[in-house]
């Protein structure tokens, strides 16, 4: 099992640590105040997910961000390079709380974000859901709930969508950065804030 780190300890990050621990997988968690801050927070949410610094989280083999989008320079800043590591883009380009986009100059927010995380496989996922529905149980209606990925190295997808998979989702591979990034890209993209099941 790849090692796991999350940089961001807000609603995704924490989610996304939730349903690491439900299915009992170690990670990671840091956020910019330190991990004393997060003692609490990583007791409440399992045994199996550990508070660590930054760069701890950074080092591991798939790193999760999930970081207000206006923080995401600061918090990526001065770290060594990925070394053709997995990044998972969980981030939108808006944040409360006046929940104004924020400008891209026509480009998709993952490829902002690529530019913060040089040397790494990025794979966007992880974003378009609410984080209550990232953190619960994924078996909804006789089905199983629908993650979203998309990015542009072959195994890097393949690592993030068997992880999906291990969570109990179903991953729906969307292409390239350039064409699934957008579409599900919050603010503009179609697929954000849709809850959907795939029955087998």
């Amino acid at each position: 099992m790849p090692s796991i780190g999350i940089i961001g300890a807000g609603n995704i990050g924490r989610a996304i640590a939730g349903a690491l621990a439900r299915n009992g997988i170690a990670a990671t968690l840091s956020n910019s105040r330190g991990p004393d801050s997060l003692r609490d927070t990583v007791s409440a949410i399992g045994p199996t997910i550990l508070a660590g610094t930054r760069e701890e989280a950074a080092a591991k083999d798939i790193v999760f961000v999930a970081v207000n989008w206006s923080k995401l320079p600061a918090a990526l800043a001065g770290l060594p390079d990925f070394g053709g590591r997995i990044v998972v883009d969980a981030n939108n380009p808006i944040e409360a709380p006046l929940f104004r986009p924020a400008e891209l100059g026509g480009r998709a927010s993952s490829e902002i974000v690529a530019e913060f995380v040089p040397g790494a496989r990025l794979v966007k996922a992880f974003n378009h859901l609410q984080p209550p529905l990232v953190a619960g149980d994924p078996a909804a209606e006789g089905g199983r709930r629908v993650l979203f990925l998309s990015g542009d190295d072959a195994g890097a997808k393949a690592q993030v969508g068997a992880l999906i998979d291990r969570l109990g989702f179903f991953g729906i591979d969307l292409g390239p950065l350039a064409v699934g990034a957008r579409l599900v890209q919050f603010p503009g993209g179609p697929l954000p804030a849709l809850n959907l099941v795939r029955f087998a």
